[in-house]
């Protein structure tokens, strides 16, 4: 045990683990600069993202050590609970922010749909590891349309326009990533503006379609539904070269920028610790990136390449769907930046994905 301990931490992919533990440590700074604007300092949020950034990191690790063979012959099971689960949320769940998506476990809420996305990971990364050798049929395009389908329907209900959206990505990525013919792209194409249409008129709040009009035109009505998007560019751009400093900065103290702390997090970095902020944050993305794809290369399955890509496209398209957020080229659609902003469910499922991509990079440099 002991020596497969340390032939496990010596193959261990430290890079990769260090730029997410730079990344949570960013988030803890800004998550507590956020509660110093408060009118009685209220350290609670800061203190719970700590308990689930130590949480993160033992289920980290413990993925790294779980044979992701394991996970794959697993896939399907994994696949059908995280549909039980997602109706199960719709009948017993909590509204949050107008969202049904909730578990309420001793004063702790879960959001199952960020678990649910590292179920479809892995359901299409078994499903198209298997077609490797296949051709890709029209067949298999609509099973794994049909799976992905399923999920965002029930999502939808919710209605949880972002995590739908990011699902939808993730298929998307894998897909192209299965070497899909192009054809199929139209079929996508119709489809989403099929499923738009119907949210838009049966499934999709107020609030929901004020933010989506926000950003076709985000200067029609700055002091209502476009007030977030106006504060967070203004943060952005009044941070400067080196920011106003921790806990300096006039639009998340003064309250001006509501979500601080969640969607509009990358606003108060800007704002604080201005562009050399920015671009430490994105050197880290870019380091955990550069990692992750470098090691497809030595991958031996069609599996582990299949989930490290589906597990990058769905990290990189939500940490690209927040920033353009907060800087106004991107509706507001309720999506968390990676690793940053303060939320238990979505902190850790991102480190059950890296863990798992450790496990993958570790067996493949690893000769019994």
């Amino acid at each position: 045990m002991i020596a497969r301990l340390k032939l496990y931490l010596r193959n261990f992919d430290w890079l990769i683990l260090i730029s997410v533990i730079l990344l949570i440590a960013f988030s803890l700074v800004e998550i507590y600069s956020v509660a110093l604007g408060q009118e009685s300092f209220n350290s609670q949020n800061f203190r719970k993202q700590l308990i689930f950034s130590g949480i993160g990191l033992g289920l980290l690790f413990f993925f790294s050590f779980i044979d992701s063979y394991l996970l794959k012959s697993a896939s399907r099971y994994i696949y059908f609970l995280a549909i039980l689960i997602l109706i199960a949320v719709l009948i017993f769940g909590s509204v949050n922010r107008g969202t049904k998506g909730w578990f309420d476990f001793f004063g702790l809420s879960l959001q199952p749909v960020e678990f649910v996305k590292i179920a479809l990971i892995l359901f299409l990364a078994n499903y198209f590891s298997n077609l490797a050798t296949k051709v890709k049929t029209f067949r298999h395009f609509f099973i794994s349309a049909f799976s992905v389908f399923i999920l965002v329907l029930l999502v939808l209900f919710q209605p949880d326009f972002g995590s739908s959206l990011i699902l939808v990505a993730i298929w998307l990525v894998m897909l192209v990533a299965a070497g899909f013919p192009k054809k199929y792209l139209l079929i996508i194409g119709v489809s989403g503006i099929l499923i738009f249409t119907i949210s838009w008129f049966f499934l999709f709040k107020p609030y929901q379609k004020d933010r989506i009009m926000t950003f076709v035109n985000p200067s029609a009505n700055s002091l209502e539904s476009s007030w977030n998007v106006s504060q967070a560019i203004i943060a952005v751009g009044s941070g400067g070269i080196i920011g106003k400093g921790v806990g300096f900065g006039s639009q998340s103290q003064l309250k001006f920028l509501p979500e601080a702390q969640n969607d509009f997090i990358f606003a108060v970095i800007a704002e604080e610790l201005g562009l050399l902020g920015v671009l430490l944050i994105l050197g880290f993305y870019g380091l955990f990136f550069s990692r992750c794809f470098l090691s497809l290369k030595n991958i031996p399955n069609d599996f582990g390449i299949y989930f490290i890509i589906g597990s990058v496209g769905l990290i990189f398209i939500q940490m690209f769907i927040n920033i353009g957020m907060n800087i106004g080229i991107m509706p507001v659609v309720g999506l968390p930046l990676p690793f940053v902003s303060y939320g238990g469910s979505s902190l850790l499922s991102l480190m059950i994905i890296v863990g798992i991509i450790e496990n993958i990079i570790i067996k493949s440099k690893i000769r019994y």
